[in-house]
């Protein structure tokens, strides 16, 4: 499971998730990627089970960056707890996604081969994606 070494704080506020993303909204190492299309908090087992999507279908032929990490924690009140009490414990690892950020990138094979594992690594995420391709 993806997580940050360590942190400052140990807890965070939930933050905002209006706006286009103006950082990582371009292909910078592959040429081919997948876009969001949806501002989500994409989690680091979804994170995971995309990756190994495309690590199985890419194989040794290609090369795959992960552009997105879970550095912020979510937390999460026990059931059946009343209110007040404070903020519930650490659950789990967040990346917090813009629309337009590329999530992940592929070089090193066939545009065909790409689309479709990328394709794949979609439907393991809770947003819409799209694929691009770099110009060339």
């Amino acid at each position: 499971m993806l997580m940050p070494k360590r942190t400052k704080f140990r807890k965070q506020m939930r933050g905002r998730q209006t706006g286009l993303a103006t950082r990582c909204n371009r292909l910078r190492f592959g040429s081919v990627g997948l876009r969001s299309l949806d501002p989500a908090w994409i989690t680091s087992q979804q994170i995971e089970a995309a990756r190994k999507c495309l690590s199985k279908l890419v194989k040794k032929s290609g090369q795959l960056w992960i552009c997105v990490f879970p550095d912020k924690p979510y937390t999460k009140k026990a059931a059946e707890t009343r209110q007040g009490g404070g903020k519930g414990n650490p659950e789990g690892w967040v990346a917090v996604v813009k629309p337009g950020t590329i999530l992940f990138e592929l070089s090193g094979v066939t545009y065909a081969e790409a689309e479709k594992a990328l394709k794949m690594a979609g439907h393991k995420l809770p947003i819409h994606t799209k694929i691009v391709k770099a110009k060339d």
